[in-house]
């Protein structure tokens, strides 16, 4: 059962990328996409395409998509090729994992624990984040999990920067002190790293 659903949900990608592909290069708006592939899928199986949104969203996290803004994707095979480069190597990987000592960077468990420890980038990849040492953290499979869909946390944390900057700008004391707290508190859980603020 679970095989059947991996592979008409990797049938589905496909038939996105596939759109996508014959239209390279081109900006196409999140309508015109999930119009064509809900009447290609039912037309080729009979079956309703249940959540197009999904597999778009799962195109552009792994690098294959640009988001150029929202509701909109281009396909570009020179970016995709340029992604790959971006990838951790074997050698990469073991480096890191050594660095931060076989254990997930924001919870400190480890494979003795009994879970699956992954390398993740710091930076995402499709935010420019490069295949660096230093731009690369070991994560516990559930944590890497939290930071690729639990995007809202990046929002937030850009939300509070700016609202302490202005605070700042304004010399309103108490609520720079509310922004400042918050925001070491993400620091100090290491959530969004990558997004960086002045004290």
């Amino acid at each position: 059962m679970n095989n059947n659903i991996e592979e008409n949900n990797q049938s589905q990608l496909n038939l996105l990328l596939e759109y996508f592909k014959k239209n390279q290069k081109r900006n196409i708006s999140h309508p015109e996409i999930v119009d064509w592939a809900t009447k290609e899928w039912l037309r080729r199986t009979g079956k309703v395409f249940r959540d197009p949104d999904r597999g778009i969203r799962r195109l552009s996290q792994d690098g294959l998509l640009i988001k150029v803004a929202k509701g909109i994707y281009r396909y570009d095979p020179d970016f995709v090729k340029n992604r790959e480069l971006e990838d951790f190597t074997e050698a990469q990987k073991q480096e890191i994992l050594k660095r931060d000592n076989y254990r997930c960077v924001v919870c400190g468990r480890g494979r003795e624990n009994g879970v699956e420890l992954q390398i993740d980038h710091i930076k995402p990849k499709d935010q420019g984040g490069r295949a660096t040492i230093k731009n690369g953290e070991t994560l516990c499979a559930q944590h890497n999990f939290q930071k690729k869909n639990y995007k809202q946390t990046e929002s937030g944390k850009r939300f509070f920067i700016r609202l302490y900057e202005a605070a700042k700008a304004n010399n309103d004391k108490p609520l720079a002190d509310f922004c400042r707290q918050i925001l070491e508190v993400y620091d100090k859980n290491n959530v969004n790293g990558h997004i960086e603020w002045k004290k």
